[in-house]
């Protein structure tokens, strides 16, 4: 068991299992499917299999290199019946995800952080939940007993203000705003002063959710961070990217103009309740070698959780 299971609730295993529950209903569907008739796993299966992966959100990439390993593991074992498919992709599919973040650092909110302040600046098109995500986890530290303070950069929109002012209430956190069409970097500069002064344990940032111009947006993150760095040399310490599950391939789009424009470190994969495509997050875990740190399955405060591979994948394939 990892650690991250260790301090996996029943409550968050509840969630997590509900959240999957399109997920699963539609991939397993389609997996009953492809082996209907079948004794075993030959080059017809892998091919529905392979189409199961893609048309899941999977990503092409990802799929191909599933459908390799499970290959090389029926050729090992001689004959594999169909009926081990299932657990065969179970551990190559959770394998992937505990190799892509066997290197994360990410630590459940209740754990002692290695910098005070632990600057997180928030990155992500608009409507992919970024505000939210921020208010979750400025909550969740909150309950585990840190003190949190935000900052409102996100100065091209007044709604985005006025949304990370009304969770800033909500949670009963101090914010840092200089209201719509302010420097975003100025706000920074101030959130992490504020911070500082007053001691407090983690400083959430909420950026420009805009991807029009990529080297206007490069240069916009590349400033906020040059100006955080005045105040704390080696801020931020997480960029994280926030990302749509539910838009599936564009997230994984997203995830390609982000990572072009400024150095993600974590994500954050929202509105997977809502979709049949939690594919999307093995996808995005493959390909970018980034960590996924959380994924939302739902309404609830708690709803944004910390990754854990294994649970997911476990919830992802119980019956």
């Amino acid at each position: 068991m990892s650690f991250f299971s260790k301090l996996f609730t029943k409550e968050n295993k509840e969630s997590l299992d509900q959240g999957l529950t399109k997920t699963k209903e539609s991939f397993f569907g389609k997996i009953t499917k492809a082996l209907a008739g079948k004794s075993s796993v030959d080059a017809d299966v892998l091919d529905n299999l392979e189409e199961v992966l893609i048309t899941g959100d999977v990503g092409v990439s990802t799929t191909l290199k599933i459908i390799k390993r499970i290959e090389d593991r029926v050729k090992k074992d001689k004959y594999v019946g169909a009926d081990a498919l299932n657990t065969l992709l179970k551990e190559e599919i959770s394998g992937l995800l505990l190799e892509n973040s066997k290197n994360h650092n990410s630590s459940h909110f209740s754990e002692p952080l290695k910098n005070k302040p632990h600057v997180i600046m928030v990155v992500g098109v608009n409507g992919v939940g970024k505000t939210t995500s921020i208010g979750k986890i400025a909550y969740q530290y909150k309950q585990a007993g840190k003190s949190v303070i935000l900052g409102a950069a996100d100065t091209f929109r007044a709604a985005a203000v006025d949304q990370l002012t009304i969770w800033s209430e909500r949670v009963g956190v101090p914010i840092v705003s200089q209201g719509m069409g302010a420097d975003p970097a100025s706000v920074a500069f101030d959130t992490l002063s504020s911070a500082k002064s007053k001691d407090a344990d983690v400083v959430i940032i909420d950026t420009a959710g805009r991807l029009h111009n990529k080297v206007n947006l490069m240069n916009e993150l590349t400033k906020i961070k040059n100006v955080m760095k005045k105040v704390l040399p080696d801020a931020p310490h997480e960029v994280l990217l926030v990302l749509d599950g539910s838009t599936g391939q564009n997230a994984i789009e997203q995830c390609k103009q982000f990572t072009a424009a400024t150095d993600v470190t974590a994500l954050a994969v929202t509105k997977l309740d809502g979709t049949a495509k939690g594919g999307v997050v093995i996808g995005i875990s493959d390909e970018f070698k980034i960590p996924v740190k959380y994924i939302g399955v739902g309404e609830k405060m708690t709803d944004l959780q910390v990754f854990d591979p294994k649970e997911f994948v476990d919830s992802l394939f119980s019956k």
